[in-house]
């Protein structure tokens, strides 16, 4: 896979999920704060983005709101209009929802989907995202990420065989659209993961990174593979990125191994092969300086529940991303969904 893939699945837990609203005027749903991230796309109609930390935003026809760090917010039809908490429980957990919120106004209709990103590893490309990424609508513009709301869309409003089935990969290729078109929108002096994946020496190098974590890099080889000196390359990629090329070589082997231990059935052995280590006592050292926790039995993450939470050193050099009365019906809503 390529780097942003790569990323894409390192930092997403569980299946996503997405629903098709309906509101009409007056309406406003409150976001309390959380670790899910939420993606809307106005259908038809308009909003408004509510936020204590800006200034109303209004949504129209064709924009998207992408909200990756969990961040407490309103969409409301009016600034003035009364805000109700969106709360849904329910017992089903089907990828396919609906929310319709009643009244005798304007109807707003939106596409929401919802993902979960891991707390423990938050990836840098997630730290570089601001509180509320937003697209708005341009001719021309992002026609990838049209067709990916159109397909979207289409499935969510007229269910048909299939639907549930191919939903989350849709509402996948979503996500990874929305972080293309604000990848492509960053300035060209922009540093960070916008530039790192612009950067052909730096994404050359981060290739070789993802695609061989099992193996003995140094700078040196690194560098050869990103066609510069050793320093000029170090420089570089510490520039960039955020961390040194060995830091993050770390960063990502760690990440994989979390990976592993929470979803696979491999031997510590294995997996301490897999990410370049020679030794299971090697692997559990590291483990421990990332995680605070010794991983010399890794059935304790498999199957109980166990929350793995980096320790101080896990970070390197980078610094961790910021997380910080109509009628409602709803059906088949997740608990904590974020729409």
């Amino acid at each position: 896979m390529d780097v942003l893939s790569d990323v894409l699945t390192a930092m997403r837990l569980g299946r996503p999920a997405a629903a098709h609203t309906s509101s009409a005027a007056p309406w406003g749903v409150r976001f309390h704060p959380g670790q899910a991230a939420g993606c809307h796309v106005v259908l038809s109609g308009s909003c408004w983005l509510l936020s204590p930390d800006r200034e109303p935003l209004s949504l129209n026809v064709g924009d998207v709101l992408f909200t990756p760090h969990g961040n407490g917010y309103a969409l409301a039809d009016h600034p003035d209009s009364p805000l109700v908490d969106f709360a849904p429980s329910s017992t089903e957990t089907a990828p396919l929802d609906e929310m319709r919120i009643d009244g005798s106004g304007v109807i707003t209709e939106l596409l929401c989907a919802y993902y979960t990103f891991d707390p423990a590893r938050p990836h840098p490309l997630l730290a570089d995202l601001p509180a509320f990424v937003h697209l708005p609508t341009r001719v021309g513009h992002h026609s990838s990420l049209r067709s990916a709301v159109e397909l979207l869309g289409s499935e969510l409003r007229d269910p048909r065989a299939g639907t549930e089935a191919a939903l989350p990969a849709l509402v996948d290729m979503l996500l990874l659209y929305v972080l293309r078109a604000w990848l492509d929108d960053q300035p060209a002096d922009r540093a960070g993961w916008a530039s790192a994946l612009r950067d052909p020496a730096v994404t050359a190098a981060l290739r070789q990174i993802h695609r061989h974590p099992e193996q003995q890099w140094t700078v040196a080889a690194l560098a050869e593979r990103a066609g510069l000196s050793r320093a000029a390359f170090a420089k570089r990629f510490t520039a960039i990125v955020g961390d040194t090329p060995l830091g993050y070589l770390t960063w990502w082997r760690m990440t994989m191994a979390a990976r592993m231990l929470r979803e696979s059935t491999k031997s510590l052995r294995a997996i301490a092969d897999s990410c370049g280590y020679g030794s299971e006592y090697a692997f559990s050292k590291a483990f421990k300086r990332s995680y605070g926790v010794a991983c010399a039995c890794p059935w304790a993450f498999r199957g109980h529940g166990m929350k793995l939470r980096p320790s101080r050193e896990a970070y390197g050099t980078r610094t961790p991303g910021k997380a910080d009365r109509p009628s409602l019906t709803s059906r088949k809503l997740e608990p904590a969904f974020v729409c």
